[in-house]
């Protein structure tokens, strides 16, 4: 491929060398594109300026995460879930928006929805090239596009600079799918026609770079023009840019019937519950059936049970009791009595007197004395001691009760919501649960499901504690990728609510700024993922989807786990060595057999350690 003339220039805003093309040049080799790029680069130190001469990086390692998995029915690109869809089906859905919305809302819709594809896919650029060069790593989202089959992308100039800032590119489009929609289901327009593709353009650059940039399309082919051009500018280099900023937010209409709804929502709220009723989320009917027992008990003073998993959400349950309640503005006590000693549970619920015993230096009031006029909710009440039982029995039944060395009767008034993670019956059947007590509180019993029974509920309340730990870190994140929402979707929570939400601080604490949260950010121990025999992978020579070598893609996915976690080769070689050994009961020759070794050779990695071990001591 010839050459063209190169000429040294000194950035003129920021002083770095860069390269000034004069001419422009495109040549395809191999169905390659290679172009000549100019990149302005802040140069701390002097460096000896020459061609610029790229082509498209290597797009295997981004096929290798393109996942056909047919009897699951899910496709799936790195964390990102996708979908095969017909462009028929395609054009009718632009013709139905554009004819409700009009053309200016639906532009601004499709440029929304390629914006969002946009941002993702800077996200898995960086991802996949941490050491590649900026303008390598950048052209992985013509690629990306291209990979989806919406169009395929030319490169003419690119030349940016981050510290000054600077922006300028060109790039051509060929075969878009947009303007084929175009041809086929609404005639040529008056305008460009290529929305999706423009928005998805204009959040890759800005997401890439961290530049606010838009690109304009020049020319298409969707409104007669020979080609499909864009270019791109920093925005505020562009005299229409606010204007333009406009399309990616929503449009007005769509605000109106979003704040009438949210309005709508909030007066339903407000005539149901007072605006301090804690909220409890959740849509799945086991929980909207547990959660229309317990508004309805609410306003009684009835002694409440609630049976649960530990992490179901029983204390929020029970302060939503109280809050509903005749006694909302009293107190509320909480009480964990799996966390108080035997011998202090007496005195920490019903009080105790000065001298009761030894270190009792005062008298106090206990838990059910500082609750009068309010609820007190006990939370794994099978816990209780025996004494302690007879004596909640007491309160329960006449409203009185004693402190610790005390021989006077207090009078209280509490509503009692209990809690247990156990079968109460079957405790009461081996004696350890008193009879009379449990027909006491199990007056109005409500079961809580845990959390792997209502999974349609799973997205709600991560979307609810991603927003929680976000504004509490002060990082903004792009949410779960859809690999991170299918492992939740999957996991069993034994730990039910409060796992998820431990989860999802975890994955909000670990996720850089302006990411994706992964499934790898939210469990310390990734969650065991089969290889199923549907699995197809995309062959890139032959275009054909074919079944991957499971021994190869575990071999992978082991290299890129050790060298994620750093781990040294000599390390690695330790590691099997000492496994083997152990494994074969510290015979050589059949730990030899199993790491694929002679005898011999393995012996001597064995002294060969030995002797560096003893030069290291002496």
């Amino acid at each position: 491929m010839k050459k063209s003339r190169l000429h040294s220039i000194r950035c003129a805003e920021c002083g770095g060398k860069g390269l000034l093309k004069l001419g422009r040049q495109v040549s395809l080799i191999d169905a390659q594109t290679h172009v000549q790029i100019i990149i302005n680069t802040n140069l701390r130190q002097e460096r000896t300026v020459s061609e610029v001469h790229l082509q498209y990086p290597d797009l295997s390692h981004l096929i290798d995460r393109l996942h056909f998995k047919p009897t699951e029915g899910k496709i799936w690109l790195a964390e990102q879930r996708s979908i095969l869809m017909g462009l028929g089906a395609l054009s009718s859905f632009r013709k139905e928006i554009i004819s409700t919305l009009g053309q200016e809302r639906g532009k601004g819709f499709f440029m929304r929805l390629g914006y969002y594809s946009g941002m993702r896919d800077a996200e898995l650029a960086r991802k996949l090239n941490p050491d590649a060069s900026p303008e390598k790593a950048f052209l992985f989202g013509p690629q990306m596009h291209a990979l989806r089959g919406m169009v395929k992308v030319i490169p003419l100039k690119l030349d940016f600079c981050l510290d000054t800032p600077h922006f300028y590119a060109e790039f051509e489009w060929i075969d878009s799918f947009e303007v084929e929609i175009c041809r086929n289901a609404l005639g040529q327009l008056n305008e460009p026609a290529c929305w999706m593709l423009l928005g998805y353009a204009c959040a890759y650059s800005s997401h890439f770079t961290g530049l606010d940039i838009q690109f304009r399309e020049v020319t298409c082919r969707g409104q007669g023009d020979a080609h499909c051009l864009i270019i791109g500018k920093l925005a505020q280099e562009w005299p229409d840019h606010e204007e333009f900023s406009q399309l990616f937010r929503e449009a007005p209409l769509i605000d109106e019937l979003y704040e009438l709804q949210s309005r709508i929502a909030d007066l339903e709220l407000s005539i149901q519950y007072p605006e301090d009723v804690p909220r409890a989320l959740g849509e799945a009917p086991p929980f909207t059936s547990a959660l229309t027992m317990i508004d309805r008990g609410a306003n009684s003073d009835v002694t409440m049970l609630l049976i649960g998993e530990t992490g179901t959400g029983k204390e929020v349950l029970a302060r939503r009791v109280h809050s509903m309640s005749a006694r909302s503005q009293g107190p509320f006590v909480a009480v964990n009595c799996a966390a108080i000693p035997p011998e202090l549970i007496e005195s920490e619920l019903f009080g105790v007197e000065k001298g009761a015993y030894t270190g009792a230096m005062q008298s106090r009031p206990g838990r059910f004395e500082r609750a009068d006029g309010g609820t007190i909710f006990l939370d794994e009440i099978i816990e209780l001691s025996p004494r302690a039982q007879a004596a909640l029995l007491r309160v329960i039944q006449e409203g009185e009760l004693e402190r610790v060395g005390d021989t006077r009767t207090r009078k209280v008034n509490v509503r009692i919501v209990a809690a247990t993670n156990e079968d109460l019956a079957a405790a009461v059947k081996a004696g350890r649960f008193r009879a009379d007590l449990f027909y006491r509180i199990n007056a109005y019993m409500v079961v809580i499901p845990p959390l792997r029974e209502r999974r349609n509920d799973i997205a709600l309340l991560a979307e609810h504690f991603r927003q929680r730990y976000e504004k509490q870190y002060r990082k903004k994140t792009l949410g779960l990728s859809d690999r991170a929402m299918e492992a939740l979707n999957r996991h069993d929570w034994p730990g039910n609510i409060r796992e998820l939400e431990n989860a999802v601080e975890r994955g909000i604490i670990l996720t850089d700024e302006h990411s994706s949260i992964t499934e790898e950010n939210l469990f310390s121990i990734r969650p065991k993922r089969e290889l199923s025999d549907d699995l197809r992978k995309l062959n890139q020579s032959s275009g054909q989807l074919e079944k991957p070598d499971h021994q190869q893609l575990f071999r992978e996915t082991l290299a890129e786990q050790v060298l994620a976690n750093q781990i040294g080769i000599n390390d690695l070689e330790t590691l099997l060595i000492d496994k083997a050994m152990e494994k074969s009961e510290q015979n050589v020759s059949a730990a030899a057999r199993l790491l694929g070794l002679s005898r011999a050779a393995l012996a001597y990695r064995l002294k060969r350690r030995d002797d560096h071990t003893e030069s290291d001591e002496a």
